[in-house]
């Protein structure tokens, strides 16, 4: 049978990699406290297309219930355990998760995620340890350090306050920010400021480079009393990333965020390697408001496809075959039993050997069984 499009099958060691992956990020998030958190594959649209979250709904895979409502698969994570953790015990917490996210628009339909959601936590406390863990996860899995990237929506949106745009104005400006179209920027920029106004944020769109670019723009920003602030915070959360051994750190001072609930600090991994994005994040207070609450969260998602890519599979345990017939086979699982730490797979005499470490066969001699080593 043909799949959706989208779809896909699975075997083999992409399977075995991605489940690796995923058994030691529970192992890591366990020894530095984490606790698993799961949440129902189906929620409802409403909890993703409100005006906090504000998903698209042609996004999503989608139905009607039998009470004329629409019912979604569980499109992110961060928002569903949110809902899940708006009713819990204010204190700090630290959540773990491992699961499937769902949407048309990306070019498979299911995808794989592990990730953490701190809350409750100090912010630089929780946005440091949510990179910290990521980069002790990348180790043991063998990646090493990743290149770091960190932003902030306070600098951008601050910026943008001054235009008063309206909401259609306000998206195409973020849009262009986001695909870093300079010139798109200051054309819209200027048709509600002054061309000063409009060069600054256009020049936002080359604020991108090593930690150092920070002076530059502290000099430059020092009458901006509230964006001097986000620059040291963003220079605190480095500092510590790198006195723990951190690899290269970059900031993005143009970063827009992709959802409205995201509030502060963003940021996001690169693998040295290819460049491609293991991991992403950042702060997203905003988000409990719809639940009437008013706390402090931060998280991090990372790509489990990707990351499994990256695993070279290797023979940690030694194949034994062992050769056996109808009437020898329940001789041959006693046998099994005898091989510790070992990959033994009983086969009929007509297999393909090749492969094995060892390959043993069950005779009968003289009416009793013998295992005898080839």
């Amino acid at each position: 049978m043909f799949l959706p499009a989208g779809s896909k099958d699975e075997m083999g060691s992409s399977l075995n990699n991605r489940f690796s992956v995923m058994e030691k990020f529970r192992n890591v998030t366990t020894l530095r406290g984490y606790k698993p958190i799961s949440t129902p594959v189906i929620e409802y649209a409403s909890t993703f297309t409100n005006e906090f979250i504000d998903m698209k709904l042609q996004d999503m895979m989608k139905w009607f219930n039998g009470e004329g409502e629409i019912e979604v698969l569980r499109p992110d994570w961060t928002t569903a355990i949110a809902r899940a953790l708006s009713s819990q015990e204010k204190k700090p917490q630290k959540w773990t998760y491992q699961g499937s996210v769902f949407k048309r628009n990306m070019p498979g339909v299911e995808y794989h995620q592990i990730g953490v959601e701190i809350i409750h936590y100090p912010e630089l406390m929780g946005e440091s340890e949510c990179l910290l863990m990521a980069q002790a996860f990348l180790k043991e899995i063998g990646v090493g350090a990743c290149v770091i990237e960190l932003g902030h929506t306070e600098i951008y949106e601050s910026l943008v306050e001054e235009l008063q745009l309206s909401k259609f104005e306000a998206e195409r400006l973020r849009q262009a920010m986001h695909d870093k179209k300079k010139d798109e920027v200051y054309q819209i920029a200027l048709s509600h400021s002054n061309k000063e106004k409009a060069y600054e944020l256009a020049s936002l769109v080359d604020a991108f480079g090593p930690i150092e670019i920070i002076d530059e723009y502290e000099e430059k920003w020092k009458g901006r009393e509230n964006v001097l602030g986000t620059l040291q915070h963003i220079k605190k959360l480095a500092k510590i990333l790198m006195e723990s051994g951190s690899g290269e750190i970059l900031v993005d001072l143009g970063r827009v965020k992709n959802l409205p609930y995201y509030s502060g600090l963003m940021f996001r991994g690169f693998l040295q390697s290819s460049g491609a994005v293991c991991f992403s994040g950042g702060r997203y207070d905003r988000l409990y408001e719809q639940f009437g609450e008013s706390i402090s969260a931060v998280g991090v998602a990372l790509d489990v496809e990707v990351l499994a890519a990256q695993v070279i599979e290797t023979d940690l345990f030694e194949r034994i075959c062992i050769i056996a017939n109808e009437e020898s086979l329940a001789y041959a699982e006693n046998v099994r039993h005898s091989f510790q730490n070992c990959i033994v797979d009983v086969q009929s005499e007509s297999v393909n050997v090749k492969g094995y470490n060892r390959v043993y066969e069950i005779k009968k001699l003289n009416g009793k069984f013998e295992v005898i080593e080839r």
